[in-house]
């Protein structure tokens, strides 16, 4: 009798040739390239520096496409940006000390938004570890531990033959729900020695599913069926696990009207009937919410921007869905099922009953309405013209990639993303220089689309440098740069409760200028030539700047009291 631990696999003849005559001039770096191909991965971002150059050199012996940026922080949102819109774990190359610290913002910003960013780091040599102060170039007492808060998971490696397993098991880790970024390191004296070791093949690094209890979502459901008036809150969970099909089926069959969180836009239609669209930072929706008797969430942890920094009270029952266990009632009580948005949909869709309620499609409405009179009475003609001209500009199926600036606040409420994973911003960690890395980073997935970035002219300064990657890969992202002349919202901010701004004003380059000094074309535009100009920048082929002078102004904001 054969039992399953019995069963071995059996290397072909050809196999075993090739695992004992390896290829010659191989070193640890090479074990670290071949296990990136073998899982599947095809092109990794980064920055060379001195103890990761077993890696780089290993890399002209491979068929990955190596993305070179200028900054290592830059090339983690630019990894980050490929991990959302392919789904897949983005590689991002380090060297130890000062090079693999840079990027901790951006891997703060990919563990916020539950990107999978496969982080590979150089470390000193092994007879350095362990904390002594040794005096090595770039040594820190446990650079891992710098990284323990920030990403999802840690893996160290002391040897050449534990290389293809930490990997593996770094991938798997990224790639199960909740995706984050995950940590590798590996001493230059490993990456750097030779190795007899066989060639990396494929591996199995299968994420695990996150599948919901039953007896959770027979609750659920019959709460939801049973509902008088149900609402939805969809988040980036929906649009992570390729759900927004379920989505919609499950408010249609309940009638239930769908607000998407600024991580979540495009999970559920713009103009459809059931459509809240994305007004969270806003009381009117935020009392509709409230209304509901039963309130589904799904993919969302109701944090500050989506809960209308917590002023949102509900008092109905919430049920939420949520893959990440931290997130799961951490605000609020609920029926908590810890489970991957798109498995759990599929299980409410087979279980809870149609409800028609005709009622539904007009509060929808009338909240619509209601919104668009409170914004109309501010007299904010200029920021809704320029969100539009932006929206008419850009193709749909285009992604766009927004900084932490005011015109980026306005989409997040007010844009039509035209489908899931199309509209990705920084507002998970909320740090300045997002927008034009990570335009570059969706760029690399896909050059046969033109790709949107949009910054402020205080987040532009912190991506300058990346104009010279835009150019050298050709990579085509047109970059339009709101200009005021400072950072815009603090200063409205520091207006609104001081009576005065300090230390927002900068001295700005010409950034036209700059651009074509990057041999970039670069164009000035208005208010009115705005569309016009940023359709013609997206329609040429590479990179290219538009620049908009214009000193926008934010919405009243309603949860001050």
């Amino acid at each position: 009798m054969t039992h399953d631990h019995d069963l071995v696999l059996r290397p072909t003849d050809r196999q075993t040739a090739a695992a004992l005559n390896p290829p010659p001039g191989r070193s640890g770096g090479d074990l670290v390239v071949e296990t990136l191909s073998g899982l599947g991965a095809t092109t990794v971002f980064g920055l060379p520096g001195q103890h990761a150059l077993g890696m780089f050199d290993a890399l002209r012996r491979s068929s990955l496409r190596y993305v070179g940026l200028r900054v290592e922080n830059n090339a983690g949102f630019a990894a980050d940006a490929y991990g959302r819109v392919t789904g897949e774990a983005a590689p991002l190359l380090l060297s130890t000390g000062p090079g693999a610290l840079t990027s901790l913002a951006a891997l703060q910003e990919a563990a916020a938004a539950s990107a999978p960013v496969l982080a590979i780091s150089s470390q000193i040599p092994t007879a350095g570890l362990g904390g002594g102060r040794h005096g090595y170039l770039h040594e820190l007492p446990d650079q891992s531990a710098s990284f323990r808060g920030v990403v999802k998971s840690v893996h160290t490696v002391r040897t050449q033959s534990q290389i293809p397993s930490a990997i593996a098991a770094a991938w798997k880790s990224a790639l199960t729900a909740p995706h984050g970024p995950v940590w590798v390191e590996i001493p230059q004296d490993v990456l750097l020695a030779p190795t007899a070791l066989p060639v990396v093949t494929a591996m199995d690094a299968t994420p695990d599913d996150l599948v919901p209890r039953p007896e959770l979502t027979a609750v659920a459901a019959d709460l939801l069926s049973h509902a008088r008036r149900p609402a939805i809150i969809a988040g980036g969970g929906v649009v992570r696990a390729d759900a927004s099909g379920k989505l919609r089926a499950l408010a249609e069959k309940l009638s239930a009207p769908v607000v998407t969180t600024f991580g979540g836009k495009g999970a559920f239609p713009w103009e459809h009937p059931l459509s809240l669209q994305s007004w969270l930072e806003d009381r009117h929706t935020t009392d509709f919410l409230e209304d509901a008797d039963v309130l589904l969430v799904v993919g969302s942890g109701l944090g500050e921007l989506s809960s209308n920094y917590h002023t949102f009270r509900p008092r109905g029952r919430v049920i939420q869905i949520e893959a990440d266990l931290g997130k799961l009632e951490s605000n609020h009580p609920a029926l908590g099922i810890h489970a991957d948005a798109r498995p759990a949909l599929q299980a409410l869709l087979e279980t809870v009953e149609e409800r028609d309620d005709a009622s539904a499609a007009q509060r929808v409405r009338e909240l619509l309405a209601r919104v668009a009179a409170r914004i109309a009475a501010q007299e904010l003609g200029l920021e809704q013209r320029v969100l539009a001209a932006v929206r008419g500009a850009l193709p749909a199926g285009s992604p766009s990639f927004w900084d932490m600036t005011i015109l980026a606040y306005w989409a997040w409420s007010a844009f039509d993303a035209q489908g899931p994973n199309t509209m990705h911003s920084a507002q998970g960690a909320g740090g300045l220089g997002y927008g034009f890395p990570a335009a570059l980073g969706a760029a690399a997935a896909d050059p046969t689309r033109p790709v949107l970035a949009v910054s402020g002219d205080g987040g532009a300064l912190y991506s300058i440098a990346e104009l010279a990657t835009a150019r050298q890969y050709d990579l085509p992202v047109t970059w339009l740069i709101v200009d005021d002349g400072g950072y815009g919202i603090l200063r409205e901010y520091m207006t609104d409760a001081f009576g005065q701004a300090t230390a927002t004003e900068l001295t700005r380059p010409d950034y036209v200028a700059l651009a074509e000094s990057f041999g970039v074309p670069g164009v000035r535009t208005s208010a009115k030539t705005l569309e016009e100009d940023l359709g013609k920048a997206l329609s040429a082929p590479g990179p290219s700047v538009v620049v908009l002078p214009a000193v926008l102004r934010m919405f009243a904001p309603t949860h001050l009291g």
